[in-house]
Formats: structure tokens, sequence, C-alpha cells
């Protein structure tokens, strides 16, 4: 816009000088207006042919790792350019090692850089991030800016392209929260083998009162001419469902207090940890719907060896959001898991809802164990519900080291 009001002066000066006759005036006049016709030309075909990459050395990293941020910007044409200004958007998150950005609102902010770059020419540029805050971070999209030699002219191109960086929680030992990992998951060890697999049949016994009729032999108890029940194998593996509130306060559908669902979230991913490493099969679940997931977070069942980056990956973009009520969740899943399966619920609201959900559990012959953050010890009656606490201290010890809570 601006070259174009200059084109018109210059136009207008060219004309009033030939009617005055001032010879000098003209030229400059034509000058001016050859001047602007090339810029414009220039400024027509500057962004041509101009390719634009970015890069993260690594999108899948832990709290406290160092990735590398990097540009790419290809000039493929004769043309040179005098200047181009990229502009990316980052998550204000995380931590610039090198350069500095303008902060945005919605915890955006915008890098610049700024550089000539000659015909068939490539510049690099590159920036250290350090990744300081767990979560599920977007870089883009990117606006590129150039023109003209003299700045007569300005055009920009519009880059879509979002790059995703998940930033894991920190992996602490259960011991370090305060969990005992010995009682915990030596109460689930003893239950293991009072549970059968219904693939392995080890024989077959006569019918006694009580038994289902679906584990009748029909083919045996033809042959003996009495009813045959099925014995089958005891189960060798233990399903453990951890299930995460993300509501910390007492207000439903408010938020979370972000310092306490980090202790829960790291809670989760420790027990994950601990669990899949003594050989349990996990399944993670959460109250809420995130970036990515199809409804409610839920991650199925599995002992395999990249289980625990899936729910990492989840965890990592949990945010402060509830969507519906944890035990109203809870009752819902139940019924899909499987029978031998060990529910482990963490919270920072264990109130009466919930606990007289899992006493509901317990009493049909579910295995249940809480998890209760931070807080006061729990007022209402919670039977021989097993309750495991991390305490004020040990989470705000634990936040310390993360830098979520002053010294």
């Amino acid at each position: 816009m601006r070259g174009e009001l200059w084109i018109v002066i210059a136009v207008a000066v060219l004309i009033i000088s030939l009617i005055l006759d001032q010879v000098a005036l003209v030229l400059i006049s034509l000058l001016f207006i050859l001047t602007a016709g090339i810029s414009r030309l220039w400024n027509r075909y500057c962004l041509n042919r101009i390719e634009y990459q970015r890069h993260l050395s690594r999108n899948q990293v832990f709290f406290g790792d160092e990735i590398v941020f990097e540009i790419e910007v290809t000039n493929r044409k004769l043309l040179p350019l005098p200047w181009i200004k990229i502009e990316d958007e980052l998550p204000k998150s995380v931590t610039l090692l090198k350069g500095k950005t303008i902060p945005m609102l919605e915890e955006r902010a915008i890098l610049t850089n700024m550089f000539p770059i000659n015909w068939y020419h490539r510049v690099k540029r590159r920036f250290p991030i350090r990744c300081e805050q767990r979560g599920c971070f977007l870089f883009g999209p990117t606006r590129i800016h150039s023109g003209d030699l003299f700045g007569f002219f300005n055009k920009e191109l519009n880059i879509d392209k979002i790059d995703y960086l998940f930033v894991y929680p920190r992996l602490v030992p259960l011991d370090r929260l305060g969990i005992p990992s010995k009682q915990l998951f030596g109460d689930i060890r003893l239950k293991q083998h009072l549970f059968q697999d219904p693939v392995l049949t080890a024989g077959v016994r006569d019918y006694q009162s009580g038994d289902s009729l679906k584990r009748i032999h029909w083919k045996s108890t033809a042959r003996l001419g009495k009813i045959q029940t099925r014995v089958f194998e005891p189960t060798t593996t233990v399903d453990l469902s951890v299930f995460l509130d993300v509501r910390t306060t007492d207000f439903p559908f408010w938020g979370s207090v972000a310092q306490l669902q980090e202790v829960g979230i790291m809670a989760a991913a420790a027990i994950s940890q601990h669990a899949l490493n003594a050989g349990f099969r996990v399944g993670f679940y959460a109250n809420q719907i995130t970036r990515f997931s199809e409804g409610l977070v839920r991650v199925p069942h599995s002992g395999h060896p990249e289980q625990l980056t899936r729910i990492l990956e989840v965890l990592a973009q949990i945010h402060q959001v509830e969507t519906t009520n944890i035990s109203k969740f809870i009752r819902q899943e139940v019924r899909y898991l499987p029978w031998g399966s060990t529910l482990v619920v963490i919270t920072a609201q264990a109130n009466e809802q919930t606990i007289s959900t899992l006493l509901d559990l317990k009493r049909v012959g579910r295995s249940v164990a809480l998890i209760k953050i931070g807080g006061k010890a729990l007022k209402a009656d919670t039977g021989t519900l097993p309750i495991y606490q991390i305490q004020d201290d040990v989470a705000w010890d634990v936040l310390k080291e993360i830098n979520m809570v002053e010294e």
C-alpha cells in the first residue's frame, strides 16, 4: 500500500513537472517511477521458490532434556533477497538457550529471524531448547516476509504446518513419592493365583453347587453320565488399571491445582513403570479428553515393551480440565476390565463418592487401591480399602526438583 502511494505521488509530480516544463523534475520523477516499478516487480517474485523447513531434533523427550530447534530457508531462484524475515510461533513453556522471543497471548511467543539470502542459497539457524515443563507443545505456524531493497513493498507467505513436541513427566522411584512399592505390589502378587485364565483348561471335575453353567464341559458330561465342570490354569499375568483423577479442587469442572496434578501424573508414571518392570500388563485411564484422544483417555492393557512410552505420551497431554466425574468414569469402565485386574486410583480429591465406589468394587471381589495426593488424612469410613498417601512435604520436595514451586 505504501509503495502504491509513492507511485501515485511520482506520477502526479511527473504530470505537474511536464505542465511547468521542469526538465530536472521530470527526470527525477521518471527515475522514481522506474525504481518503484522495479521494486514492485521484485516484490512480486521475491517469495517464489522459497522453501522453508522446520525441524526438531526429537519429538518425544523427558523433562529436563535438551533438543535443537532448526529452521532452514532455501532460495531456489536467480533473484537475491536483500532481506527475509521468518516469524515462528513457539510455546512459552520451552526455554530457548539461544535467541529471544516476543511474548504473545495464550502462552505463545514469536521467534523472529531476519537476514539476506543470495540466489540459490540456503540458510540454517539452530536454537538449543531445554524442556523444563511437561506437556504437548505446538511449534508453528510460520510467517515469512520479504520485499524490495527500498522497503516500498512487502509480501507475506504463511506456512500452516505444525510440529508437536511431547515432554514426558519426570520418572521417579515409587519410594521417592512415599509409596511403599514392595507393599503395594506385594499385595497384588499374592492375589495373582486367586484368578484363573479361562483360555487354559487344566482338566475337569464333578459339578459343585455354585459353579457357573458357562464352565460345564458338555462332552465329558455326556461321556461320564454326570455333570462335569472345567478347571482352569491359574493365570500367570496380572492386569493393573491405573485411573488418574485430573481434578484437584473441590469444585467439579472447575479445573486443577497445577502442582497437585503434576504429582498425580508423576505417580501414575512411576506406578506404570514399576508394574511393567515387574511383569504386569498395565492400562491407563484419565477422566478427560485430550488433543489426540478419541473420547476419554484410555490406554488398553498391555505388557509390550512400548507400553510405557504410550502411557507417557498420554500423560504428556494431560491438562487441567475435567470432562467427567472420576467415580462415574470408574463405574463406566470397570465392566470392560478383566476380572483379575487391580484398580489403582490416583486422586487429590478422595471424597465420599470416590471411596464408596471403590468399596463397592472391593465388595464384589475387585482388587483396588487408592493413592491420595497431599492434604489431610481421610475422614470418611474407608473400611479395609488400601490407601497410600503422598504427603505434602514429599510432594513439594519433588516439585522443587522440577521448579514448579519456589524454594
